[in-house]
């Protein structure tokens, strides 16, 4: 039997956690999978952020018991379907935050300073591709974040009149944290994205996403898709958040995979995030990689930078850790990059983790978000 794609290579002896909409007044149900079964957990926990604050999730997950929902490859199946068919898979997590680092990897920090330089038009991406490698040479993955030789670098670009705030947080001693989405509102493997109207020149944003709990400790991972606007954001970083925060613009799944004596911090540091595009309306097809070992910042850095004395997340958070995907691939007219097109499918992917799979279309075309922490709450109540 050849291995299904969208699990990892190794899931039968991986710990995986995921919600599932069974499509009953119970609400979302935390499930396992295990043997290729998926089976209900719920009965022993069922609030993702109070199985990751859990000293023994691990060991708590390997022996939980409870009523088989179908097969795993049945609930891919259903979750991929469009409209999606019950059971099938929620993003993974409930009330955590989500956050996200931007800025993460040289290339895309090249990017960024494109985006901004740009004004948001993609008609000026390539010159100034051109201009701002001449100015800057040398290899930026060679510079360690916050050290003297970036500090430097950062005094000789801002005297050449070439300093960016996205230098400041991909080169300086802080890094670019922000809130991606609100508790409950990601979409799950197989939902649709959604991209903000207003937007005409966009990609995903392949990551991992590590799940950390209240305490600060990163206790297992998944993939995301940060869906990003570079004409809404390039216009002014000011503008992140409308750029960022929009209807189904945020991807987790599609499960989130344990810490373990199989899958630790050291796989997550060494994976090789793979992203395929494929056009529906134009049979356009890219695929690339992310890899994670070209980090400029470890996750653990990552981390410390969004949680401690200066910040708490009493549910625990969710943390994209950035991507090294470079949108240069024109898909229209020479030198604008590439743009999304309403029906693209996006499949990120990496051995251990599976593949997370969406279609894309505008965000205010999908349905609207309507469960949030009233509703849930409601539900876990009638679960009580």
């Amino acid at each position: 039997m050849s291995h299904d794609y969208r699990l990892p290579e190794d899931h039968q002896q991986a710990l995986l956690v995921g919600r599932v909409c069974c499509g009953d007044a119970r609400g979302p149900t935390l499930v396992t999978v295990r043997d290729g079964q998926v089976i209900d957990i719920s009965a022993s926990v069922n609030i993702m952020a109070d199985l990751l604050d859990r000293d023994d999730a691990a060991r708590l997950v390997a022996q939980a018991t409870g009523p088989v929902l179908c097969d795993v490859t049945t609930l891919l199946d259903n979750s991929a379907q469009s409209p999606q068919v019950t059971p099938h898979l929620l993003a993974p997590c409930d009330v955590q935050a989500i956050k996200a680092c931007g800025v993460t990897f040289a290339v895309s920090l090249l990017e960024r300073v494109i985006e901004e330089q740009a004004g948001g038009s993609p008609q000026r991406a390539g010159e100034l591709r051109a201009e701002l490698q001449q100015l800057i040479g040398g290899d930026l993955s060679r510079i360690v974040p916050g050290s003297e030789d970036a500090l430097t670098l950062r005094d000789e670009l801002k005297a050449r009149g070439a300093w960016s705030q996205y230098m400041e947080v991909g080169i300086g001693p802080d890094a670019e944290v922000f809130t991606k989405a609100q508790p409950l509102s990601s979409m799950g493997f197989g939902a649709w994205v959604g991209l903000h109207p207003a937007s005409h020149w966009n990609n995903p944003e392949p990551e991992i996403v590590l799940a950390v709990s209240s305490h600060g400790q990163p206790v297992g991972a998944s993939l995301g898709n940060d869906v990003n606007l570079r004409d809404i954001e390039g216009r002014s970083a000011l503008l992140l958040g409308k750029a960022k925060d929009n209807n189904a613009s945020c991807a987790i799944g599609p499960f989130i995979r344990l810490f373990d004596a199989h899958f630790s911090m050291e796989d997550v540091r060494h994976a090789m995030v793979s992203l395929r595009i494929e056009g529906e309306s134009d049979d356009f097809m890219l695929e690339d990689s992310s890899d994670m070992r070209e980090i400029s910042r470890s996750p653990e850095s990552l981390v410390s930078q969004t949680i401690g004395d200066h910040h708490q997340y009493p549910d625990g958070f969710m943390l994209f850790l950035g991507t090294m995907f470079s949108p240069i691939h024109d898909r229209g007219s020479p030198g604008q990059g590439f743009t999304h097109h309403r029906g693209d499918t996006v499949t990120i992917s990496t051995p251990r983790l599976g593949a997370l799979i969406n279609r894309v279309d505008r965000s205010d075309r999908l349905a609207p978000w309507t469960y949030g922490i009233r509703r849930w709450l409601a539900d876990q109540q009638r679960r009580t």
